[in-house]
């Protein structure tokens, strides 16, 4: 007799530098399965050292950590570990970035704005399916294979935002900007503002993240 999903020993990754988001999901885990093994890195290096050493079955890993996007560890941890399931647990906007993580490997991309029974039907479904498409990434999924460059945010600047953000990214100000384009300081504020707005995002630390993720693809 096959043993109920709710009854198996899976063993869990918990990758967070909050040590109370991880707390927090890790209680749910113990909820919906009570024999599950739960280990947990605070660190984005220390992601990849625990797949590999350990036999993760299920690893939920935030997007951003202080060292780094998860983004970018993804395909190693699928090269290493082809058979482990992974699950972005991101305070990001999942419009704007579940497909891209979803694209590089991720089974799921769940938000920390979720109620707690959407965490539970997604905990739920990756351990069941392997996998957890939420309605917003399906919707995404359908948008991108009508316009494959609606995965890249990007695509929403004009030719002039585009190359404005470009140059924040390059660790220009707005004075050097206004200079070397020979426009108004005033002026560059106002497109940083449109170029904020459109990318949905608050910081510059932010619009240098989008610019390295998503100016290739």
């Amino acid at each position: 007799m096959e043993i109920p999903i709710e009854n198996k020993e899976i063993t869990f990754l918990l990758a967070d530098d909050h040590s109370i988001v991880r707390h927090g999901m890790a209680f749910t885990i113990n909820e919906i399965f009570p024999n599950a093994t739960i280990h947990h890195t605070s660190s984005l290096q220390k992601v990849v050292e625990e797949v590999t050493s350990k036999e993760i079955e299920i690893a939920i890993i935030d997007a951003h950590f202080p060292d780094g996007n998860s983004i970018h560890i993804l395909s190693d941890i699928k090269n290493a570990k082809p058979n482990i399931k992974i699950l972005i647990f991101s305070g990001l906007e999942e419009e704007l970035h579940a497909l891209k993580f979803i694209n590089a490997g991720a089974n799921g991309f769940l938000s920390k704005l979720s109620e707690e029974e959407e965490v539970r039907q997604a905990l739920l479904s990756i351990a069941n399916k392997g996998e957890y498409i939420s309605a917003v990434s399906q919707n995404l999924l359908v948008k991108f294979a009508n316009d494959p460059n609606s995965m890249n945010p990007l695509h929403h600047l004009t030719k002039r935002e585009l190359q404005i953000a470009e140059m924040y990214a390059d660790g220009f100000g707005n004075l050097e900007i206004a200079n070397n384009l020979d426009i108004k300081q005033n002026t560059v504020s106002t497109i940083k503002k449109n170029i904020f707005d459109k990318l949905k995002i608050e910081n510059l630390v932010e619009l240098i993240d989008i610019i390295k993720t998503h100016h290739k693809i």
